[in-house]
């Protein structure tokens, strides 16, 4: 875990950032705010989910919580990029006890349409986006505090990624990995290389000094998780990205790597949770819910 800002974190246009590591799952989790009116945002926390016993926990959502009130904040956005293939998210339940405002892309709603056929959800199932209290728009901005956010309309990971440009700091959920990595995946249902490459030259054409926040790491090479690096020094040194490459170049490396790796290990159970907003299936007779698993949908990589 770590903070940055350093000494300019008076700045109306650099938020103080707080990011929180789910080793499990390799995902990181923010919290930024604004240093002057300590008003703030969270940004893809982690609701735990245990495969082997089918248990939830809320440990990594209650340490931002701890974290949040210890540091007198005031939430005024619970905040998606997208519907993760590899955590749930605990949005509704920092909801409950913050009582922000959860909010994602709008083009969630063709992710759940996606997803209802692959799980054959029945015809009422909700597809519309309502799960969550605001679907923004590419461009659209809003505030925390004193800090301006701009979303960016992000493909290629999923059809809905987005990213949120907040003041200096731009968190671009799985479309980049930290320098050394790359870029994540396109080969998911409703992915393409094509759109990350874009997606990714968008992100890259910020200004150079903009702190980007990954999603993910998986710790290369023995170093240790790390979740932060520029747009400059990925232009410079990304192993997909940097120093010019062609989307051709890119493209025919994505792909050729996503087809040799295996499926995330929590898709099937995830998707179910986050087309939700982050719910359990409604609780059949015997007052439990469950998750479905579409036998042979997928090929085993």
């Amino acid at each position: 875990m770590q903070i940055t800002g350093g000494e300019d974190e008076t700045m109306s246009n650099k938020p103080v950032v707080k990011a929180f590591w789910d080793e499990p799952t390799g995902s990181w989790q923010y919290v930024f705010h604004d240093p002057v009116t300590r008003k703030g945002a969270i940004v893809d926390p982690v609701w735990n989910f245990d495969p082997l016993s089918g248990s939830t926990s809320t440990k990594s959502a209650e340490e931002i919580l701890d974290y949040v009130q210890s540091e007198k904040l005031e939430i005024v956005w619970i905040l998606d990029t997208h519907p993760h293939a590899d955590h749930f998210s605990a949005a509704p339940w920092l909801k409950e006890r913050l009582g922000a405002p959860t909010a994602i892309g709008e083009h969630v709603k063709k992710v759940q349409r996606l997803w209802h056929d692959i799980y054959n959800l029945p015809d009422d199932f909700p597809t519309d986006g309502s799960q969550w209290d605001r679907l923004f728009r590419d461009g659209e901005t809003f505030q925390v505090g004193e800090i301006d956010v701009r979303v960016m309309f992000s493909p290629g990971h999923t059809l809905a990624s987005i990213t949120y440009v907040a003041g200096d700091a731009a968190f671009v959920h799985d479309t980049l990995m930290m320098p050394d990595s790359g870029s994540s995946r396109a080969d998911f249902p409703g992915g393409d290389s094509g759109e990350l490459y874009n997606s990714i030259s968008a992100i890259l054409s910020l200004p150079g000094d903009t702190r980007v926040f990954v999603g993910h790491d998986y710790a290369p090479n023995g170093r240790g998780p790390q979740c932060e690096a520029t747009v400059g020094e990925h232009n410079r040194a990304n192993i997909h990205v940097g120093k010019g490459t062609s989307e051709a170049d890119y493209c025919a490396l994505r792909d050729a790597r996503d087809a040799t790796l295996p499926l995330p290990k929590l898709m099937l159970a995830a998707l179910q949770i986050n087309i939700r907003g982050g719910r359990k299936p409604e609780p059949e007779d015997n007052g439990r819910s469950y998750l479905k698993i579409p036998l042979d949908r997928f090929e085993a990589r």
